[in-house]
Order: C-alpha cells, then structure tokens, then sequence
C-alpha cells in the first residue's frame, strides 16, 4: 500500500512550478511543498522521533499545516489534527492519551499550551503571519530536502482523528494509510474528480473534513487557496470566489452554506463546479435555496472519523431526482446495511443503527480495545446513527442513537458539558441536550437544578464552561429546574428534560 506522502511526491514530480498553496501573500509550489515537507520530516527524526510516533498539530488553517501534515508522513510518523478551539485542559487529555512526541502550535493557540507541561515533546510555534523566519523555519533549515517517502504497509497507522463519545472521553479513531488511499480514491471516483487547473477553496478547519479532502487535491496537483479571514465571513468568502475564480470548495459544514445564503452579496459563483459538504444534516428548504443561488455544484457526503468522508453520497447529478433530505447511496466497495438491536439486517423502510464495512473503516480506537469491541463488533462498524434504505438503496438519517448535538458542523457530546459544569459550587445537578436553530443546527442547552438559592446569573455559568471547553460548545442558555426529569432507574431522561426546558 503507498504511502499517502507519495501523492505529493508524484505531483511535485509532475508539476513542480505549479502553486500548490496560497494564503494571503504566501505562495508555495509544488517543489517547494515537497522540499519543505521533506525537511519537517527528516528534521524530526534528526530530534529523535522514530517511525510511529505521533506529530500533534495544533493549529488554524495555514500553509505550514499541508507542510506538516506531509511532513509526518514523509518520515512515517503519525499526524494528530487538533482542533484549533480546543481549550487547554482538551488538549493536555489528546496529548496525553496519543504519547505525542511532537507538538507544532501557532502562535494564535499558544494560550492553550501555555499552561501545560510540554517537557517531553518537541515543540514548534508557527507564526503563520511572520514575513521573517520562526522557528518553523528554523526546524526545516535543519532537515534534508531529499528524503524519500517512507515505506509502509496499509495497516501502518497514519492519521490518529480525535472524535468524543457519549462519555465525552476523546477517542482516537486510527486511520490507517489504507483508509487514507481508499478514502481519496473514492473521493476522486464518487465526489470530485479534482484536476490540475482547479482552485481548491479550503474555509473549514484542515483539521477535519477540509484536511482530509486536501490529499485528492494534492493527488491531482490542484492549488489550495487557503481563506485567511480571521473568521469565516460570508461576504468575504463569497468575494474570493468570485475574485480568485475558484473552482472547488473542499469542504462545507450546512452552517456555512446557511451563512452564505444569508450573505448580501451579488458576487459571480460561476466558477464553481464542485462544492463538498457533509458534517451535519441540512434542512430541505436550505438544501433547495443553495441549489437556487449556486446551482448544481453540491455533493453532500456522509461519514464519521471512524470511517473519514466516506460511508454514502449524493452526488449533484443526483439531487433532481433523489429527496434532498437523503443521504445518498453508498460508495463502491463501502458495504453499508441497516440493522435491529441483535445486528440482524433490516429491510428497505425499517429504521435501524447503520452499519459499515470495508477498507476506509479504521484499525480500532486508539489504547481503547473496549470501545473498539463495541464499535466493531462482528466486524462491522456500528456508527451509532439511525436511519433506513429506500428501495432504491438511498440511506436516509432519522436520528442518532447518542444524544450528540451538532451544531455549526461540530459534534459536542453532552456529558462533556455537563462534566464542566457541575464543577461549579452552584451546580447540584445537570443535564445538557440540543435544540433546534436554524442557523447552527443546534444550540446547547443546560437544564440546571441549583444547590443555592438564588442561583448564579445564567451568564456566570457560561463563562465558567468556556474557561475549561472551547467555546463553541459552551451553552447558548441555562435553564433553571426544580429537578430534572428521570426514570424508575434514576436515569436522566434526556428528551424529557428538553421538553421542560422548552416549556
């Protein structure tokens, strides 16, 4: 199995002058982006890294993160994508759980590390603004600018992509370089055939979904314009497509096409022929409205971390004439099936957990043989979602068996929430869940049964979430109770609870 390093070695080979990347007025070829991805990666062994060992990237959209993310690879070492938001105390449990032997931070995440003891790792700060060197810089002037692609087996792990559970304990799903290449052989046959003359927009975190899709466009040796907005502005965002002619959009959340249907601009989106999103649910009257303004540009993907971009699609040749609220059918060589509560396989029409198997499946979870056990029990993926077929084979999502809440295009796991909170001395008992918004998807809500009276101002108990998670997962309201709703078993009944909260 290759190494997935080698799609950028292939390309730099094919087209070395071509621009690989751009960010505001920073351009890399793709020589330079293969020289400087040798160079990450010889310059970590030269630190004393080996084969195996994991390479945190804590860092925001930016031209070091390809370098980086190549890099690892070159010199068969382990990406770990952090998410960029996550406060200190997350990042310290992703270290720790990984056995990250480096860690490459920006300058505008070093708050979060600030406060950890980072003695072990090997540290890089990225100022990704610097017109002069940082020490970026200064570790690849330290490696080799030939190193050849290591030689791996498919199994060999490559991508180790932290997602939560319903415990809120982070998992890292083990994404092999097999699930990498079968991954971008489905994107490039089932989602988007990138080509060298494309313009690759990335506006969602290369951490996730955005990072994932860059390997096809590497493969094809198209250029990745990286939006260097400081947050993700409609109307800038819908100005660059019109001023850059950009012909790809890696990677949408529904949050993000709701934001740009929402944009006063008149800007010229001809350009585009292909624009991904997947991440969360999109409502049918959005999904009809982007159609309206964009025209048939969009496929929307479904998968998770365990199985990265790649369980069903709906391609935009197949939205006239497939319900706008499906999710497609599956990919070439993804079995995907339906099941009851003994996995026995369930007909067109009958809702059940859904179920994957094949290639892109990870190894298991990382240091979690139990949850592994769970997850892939009888050699099946069990995604936790629950949806049915139609009889034309088109999956269609009803619900999740977990109380995840998406919102923005962002799982935030309830216990993880309510964790936090009930550190405050005001909390005696919690229960967080979703609401609907038309914008985010969700909100967070917490239903709070206070241990003073009065209680604390609601805005107190925010603030004190955002000190320990990041803050898109803080709550949007508190609601005061009496006592939260529960069952002869004194389990919490969830949706009770956002039924009160609701009243």
């Amino acid at each position: 199995m290759v190494n997935v390093a080698s799609f950028l070695a292939l390309s730099a080979q094919r087209h070395p002058d071509r621009c690989a990347v751009r960010f505001a007025d920073r351009r890399l070829s793709y020589a330079q982006l293969r020289e400087q991805a040798s160079r990450f990666g010889s310059a970590l062994l030269g630190r004393g890294l080996r084969r195996g060992d994991r390479v945190a990237l804590l860092l925001p959209n930016c031209p070091q993160y390809l370098v980086a993310l190549f890099g690892a690879w070159y010199a068969g070492l382990v990406a770990v994508p952090v998410n960029a938001k996550l406060a200190g105390p997350e990042v310290e449990v992703i270290l720790g759980d990984s056995g990250a032997r480096a860690l490459v931070y920006a300058t505008a995440t070093a708050k979060a590390v600030g406060g950890l003891d980072l003695g072990g790792l090997v540290t890089v700060e990225v100022d990704a603004r610097s017109p002069g060197p940082d020490a970026f810089d200064r570790l690849l002037a330290e490696g080799r600018p030939d190193l050849e692609p290591a030689a791996v087996d498919g199994d060999d792990l490559a991508w180790l992509f932290y997602t939560s559970g319903t415990t809120g304990r982070p998992k890292g799903a083990q994404l092999t370089h097999r699930n990498l290449n079968v991954m971008t052989w489905a994107l490039l046959a089932d989602v988007c055939d990138f080509r060298p003359d494309d313009v690759v927009l990335h506006v969602a975190p290369l951490s996730h979904g955005s990072g994932l899709y860059s390997l096809g466009a590497v493969a094809r040796g198209a250029e990745h314009l990286i939006y260097d907005g400081a947050s993700f502005d409609p109307p800038a965002v819908l100005d660059l497509i019109e001023r850059e002619r950009v012909t790809v959009i890696a990677f949408l959340a529904p949050t993000m096409i709701v934001m740009l249907l929402g944009a006063d601009s008149k800007a010229d989106t001809s350009s585009l022929r292909c624009a991904v999103y997947g991440g969360a649910p999109i409502h049918v009257e959005h999904a009809r409205r982007m159609l309206d303004r964009f025209g048939p540009v969009f496929v929307q993907i479904y998968g998770q971390g365990e199985s990265p971009m790649t369980i069903t699609y709906l391609s935009h040749a197949r939205m006239p004439d497939v319900p706008l609220n499906s999710a497609g059918v599956p990919h070439p060589g993804v079995e995907v099936r339906v099941v009851d509560g003994d996995d026995r396989p369930l007909p067109p029409g009958q809702a059940g957990e859904v179920c994957v198997r094949g290639d892109v499946v990870m190894r298991g979870y990382w240091n979690n043989p139990a949850a592994t056990e769970r997850a892939l029990r009888g050699g099946w993926l069990h995604t936790g979602d629950i949806g049915h077929f139609d009889e034309q084979g088109n999956l269609f999502l009803l619900d999740r068996s977990n109380d995840v809440i998406i919102s923005g295009g962002s799982n935030i796991y309830p216990r993880e929430v309510e964790e936090v909170l009930l550190r405050h001395p005001a909390v005696a008992e919690v229960v967080v869940f979703g609401v609907p918004d038309p914008l985010w998807g969700e909100n967070v809500v917490a239903a709070v049964v206070p241990a003073v009276t009065p209680p604390p101002p609601e805005q107190e108990l925010v603030e004190f979430s955002r000190a320990h998670i990041a803050s898109f997962k803080k709550p949007k309201k508190i609601v005061y109770v009496d006592a939260l709703p529960k069952n002869a078993y004194g389990k919490v009944l969830r949706r009770e609870a956002r039924r009160l909260a609701a009243a």
